[in-house]
């Protein structure tokens, strides 16, 4: 089918389900700056303060390290904190939480006559399809994509990755279940969507969201990793601000309502949260993941929905309590950070006559010294005065780093890393955090391949040492805008440094050893 024809037969089929719905209402919020979400009391809003605490306290006591939280009551917010050194303003790394972004960017794309849900995923990209075009091929939609019910028998995401041409890639590949039958998480189907939105408005969907999603709440600075062929990735890749989840989960509990405009049709917002389609597996009495899925949304328990992203990105709506919390983190246990929620967000919802205010100041001093642990050790030691500023020449290595110098003063220490071509630095606080930028580019921080990017990417970061030992300086070098880490040890011995990198996706995963090698090098 044409491309006019299929768009006619859609402004038919979908004039009754979008009437109202005017895409140019985005012009009326251009010149508009961005602005914060409302704020009040836990205890104005129905919101019992002592089990926000509690909530607290099990995550300080957890196995995961929270980055930064949001809670929201009648579309307030009453409750908020960041883990020092993560702040306000910075961005993080959505992974998977970006799917529900780009389900969005389909819905946009679906309302303004573009597409159908039912078109078929072949009629977009004539260029790109095999020889043989399988029934199955023939027979898969946008919908499919959608809910994550392609056919495939495995994720191909990692077989599309590895060629240059994304979309060609995905089409090659068998399909061994008839679309729309079986479930199968594949991130490289929302990719797809991405490339669907831009092959038929002309743009990226992070320019496309721009007037119609990002301006009207007032969401800047995001960015998206993109593919080798300049298509946002779509099923990662986006970095937006705590507080821009929390808008995001907001205008879905709003039905797309925001500040009186209709910025999402009440429909796509009810049709891409609602079940569309079941997970296998069992406990679904206790299972977030096998509750069903929607379109690029993840049915929860307690009638709640979500959008969420590797290591615990999260937007969770939940309708029947009036309340949206937007999370970031980096978990071992996703699964075990939904039960925290449940186990004390949930209950804090429960509308009560004697909710109390006592606790409100407690809860606020609380959120403000949130703070992720330091190293431990000591600021200084004796061989400082041998060390600063020397230059240590390192063994060949697959890093392709030549060079090393640390130089320490009583704020921190400078450490400075020559290899071929670049010169990489990284500032580190002594007992604090210094903050910094880095191009340095041995890190786990993107999922697409490096010809995805050009040149360097510079990198914001927080870093804080000590000497655990009189001959051994640790330091945790966070890449603030995303949930990752790592913690790098130099081990000095008479004229002689050893560096260790330990990446704390490592530190996760127990089989998921540091790829990077040792570093060793001799003073000069």
């Amino acid at each position: 089918m044409d491309i006019t024809r299929r768009n006619f037969i859609v402004q038919i089929g979908f004039t009754s389900l979008y009437m109202g719905f005017n895409p140019s209402f985005s012009t009326d919020f251009l010149s508009k700056k961005s602005q914060s979400l409302p704020r009040s009391t836990p205890e104005a809003q129905g919101v019992d303060a002592p089990k926000i605490l509690d909530f607290i306290e099990a995550i300080n006591k957890s196995s995961h390290e929270f980055h930064s939280f949001m809670l929201m009551r009648n579309g307030y917010v009453v409750a908020e904190g960041w883990w020092s050194p993560y702040r306000p303003d910075l961005r993080h790394t959505m992974y998977s939480m970006s799917k529900s972004f780009t389900s969005t960017a389909v819905g946009f794309a679906v309302s303004e006559g573009e597409l159908n849900v039912t078109d078929k995923i072949i009629t977009f990209f004539p260029n790109e399809l095999p020889e043989t075009v399988s029934p199955y091929l023939a027979q898969m939609t946008i919908k499919d994509l959608l809910t994550m019910s392609v056919g495939h028998e495995t994720d191909t995401t990692g077989q599309v990755r590895s060629e240059e041409n994304w979309v060609k890639k995905f089409l090659s590949l068998p399909i061994k279940y008839e679309p729309g039958t079986q479930f199968l998480y594949n991130s490289a189907a929302t990719y797809m969507c991405s490339a669907i939105v831009q092959k038929v408005t002309g743009q990226k969907i992070i320019d496309y969201l721009k007037p119609r999603l990002f301006d009207p709440l007032g969401i800047e600075g995001m960015d998206w990793e993109s593919c080798p062929r300049g298509i946002n990735i779509g099923g990662w890749g986006l970095r937006v601000k705590t507080e821009d989840l929390a808008k995001f989960g907001q205008l879905y509990l709003q039905k797309g309502l925001w500040k009186g405009k209709q910025v999402v049709p009440a429909a796509w917002v009810e049709e891409a949260t609602t079940f569309k389609i079941q997970q296998p597996g069992e406990q679904r009495d206790t299972n977030d993941w096998q509750q069903g899925y929607c379109y690029q949304f993840w049915r929860c328990r307690h009638n709640a929905y979500r959008g969420d992203g590797a290591f615990g990105q999260y937007t969770i709506v939940m309708p029947d309590q009036n309340a949206v919390l937007a999370i970031t983190s980096e978990s071992p246990n996703m699964g075990h950070q939904l039960n925290l929620i449940w186990e004390h967000i949930l209950p804090a919802l429960t509308p009560s006559k004697s909710i109390s205010s006592s606790k409100s100041q407690q809860l606020r001093t609380k959120t403000a010294a949130l703070a992720l642990p330091l190293q431990n050790g000591n600021l200084q030691t004796n061989l400082v005065n041998k060390i600063s500023g020397k230059t240590f020449q390192l063994e060949n290595n697959e890093m392709n780093i030549k060079n090393i110098t640390l130089r320490f003063n009583k704020n921190g220490c400078r450490i400075k890393m020559e290899g071929k071509k670049e010169t990489y630095e990284i500032n580190s606080g002594l007992g604090k955090w210094k903050s910094g930028e880095t191009t340095f580019p041995y890190n786990s921080l993107n999922i697409s391949p490096p010809s995805s990017f050009s040149g360097l990417i510079n990198k914001k970061t927080e870093v804080a040492g000590a000497w655990k030992n009189e001959t051994t300086f640790e330091m945790i070098w966070r890449y603030i805008e995303s949930p990752h880490h790592d913690v790098v040890t130099c081990e000095f011995e008479e004229n002689n440094i050893k560096i260790t990198f330990l990446n704390s996706l490592a530190k996760i995963n127990a089989n998921n050893k540091d790829a990077r090698p040792v570093l060793r090098g001799k003073m000069i």
